[in-house]
């Protein structure tokens, strides 16, 4: 039975909870990154480059059929038997998407800590009687 308790007792603490949502979270976060990049971020680069599709960007490295045509999508130059392409665009374009995220989330950690309080400094500790205070009552206390 310990082992069953101690496992509940780990399953059950905020930080593991608290780990669970964080990675929900990130993973619907992640999708909603990955829409910017494609749908807005992809297509305002592309027009500037003139590209009309980073994922479809590779170079044939082999093609021993002669099979793979100039301007051929992505997907049908890897479906050519024996070929091997070089899918660059592919990269660039999950570079970028976690470029974005990085900085999403940079932003947000940032955020989040401009929110928290500021911790109030400790109060002073009580200061006690000065220097000649102190000496005034050891002199006193010599005179009686």
């Amino acid at each position: 039975m310990g082992f069953l308790s101690e496992f509940k007792e780990f399953a059950v603490k905020g930080n593991v909870i608290d780990l669970a949502v964080g990675v929900i979270i990130g993973g619907a976060f992640g999708k909603i990154i990955d829409s910017v990049v494609k749908d807005l971020v992809m297509p305002l680069i592309s027009a500037i480059l003139g590209s009309p599709d980073f994922t479809n960007m590779y170079t044939v490295l082999k093609d021993p059929a002669n099979g793979i045509k100039a301007g051929m999508a992505l997907a049908d130059a890897r479906a050519v038997e024996n070929a091997v392409v070089f899918a660059y665009g592919n990269f660039i374009t999950v570079a970028i998407n976690f470029v974005l995220l990085a900085f999403a989330v940079f932003l947000m950690v940032k955020g989040i800590n401009r929110l928290k309080r500021k911790e109030e400094p400790a109060p002073a500790a009580p200061t006690g009687p000065s220097q000649e205070e102190l000496l005034a009552e050891i002199r006193d206390l010599l005179k009686k």
